[in-house]
């Protein structure tokens, strides 16, 4: 793409990776259509799978999410059945999530529909290149980014 081409707002960290987030975003939705989630489903469901019951705050943090949103995703999962919450055994106050029988199929139907689009995805910029990508990915999200607070202006 020249420079003439690129969008006008090509030189912005946010608006670049935005655009590129939509449309991997698209891609993996497409990808993972035939199993009825979405890409924002498929990461949640997986990330639940992985943290062995976790508590929902601990799920927020390792998806930079806040705790409504991360409720608002839970929602539709929690109604068709894929994963139920309840409360920590120790700590009454911590509510912690799970997968039920029937969220673990469907996560094991996703993950097949998932590794066929990182297939893809590898196959057209490199295994390495998409290892570098999410590697640099990675480095962004745990940087410090908290912008100071500016006085009102006069």
């Amino acid at each position: 793409m020249t420079e003439a081409q690129q969008p006008g707002f090509s030189r912005c960290n946010n608006a670049t990776l935005r655009r590129a987030a939509r449309r991997l975003g698209r891609f993996y939705d497409d990808a993972l259509a035939p199993s009825g989630l979405k890409g924002t489903q498929f990461g949640l469901i997986f990330q639940i799978h992985v943290g062995s019951e976790p508590a929902m705050g601990a799920i927020a943090e390792a998806l930079i999410m806040d705790l409504s949103a991360l409720g608002h995703t839970l929602k539709p999962l929690i109604r068709d059945g894929y994963v139920e919450t309840f409360a920590d055994k120790d700590d009454r106050r911590i509510k912690r999530v799970r997968l039920t029988p029937q969220g673990q199929a469907k996560l094991d139907e996703a993950i097949k529909l998932w590794s066929a689009a990182q297939r893809q995805f590898e196959d057209k910029v490199g295994a390495e290149q998409a290892a570098k990508l999410r590697a640099a990915l990675d480095a962004v999200a745990d940087l410090d980014l908290e912008m100071a607070t500016a006085a009102p202006s006069s």
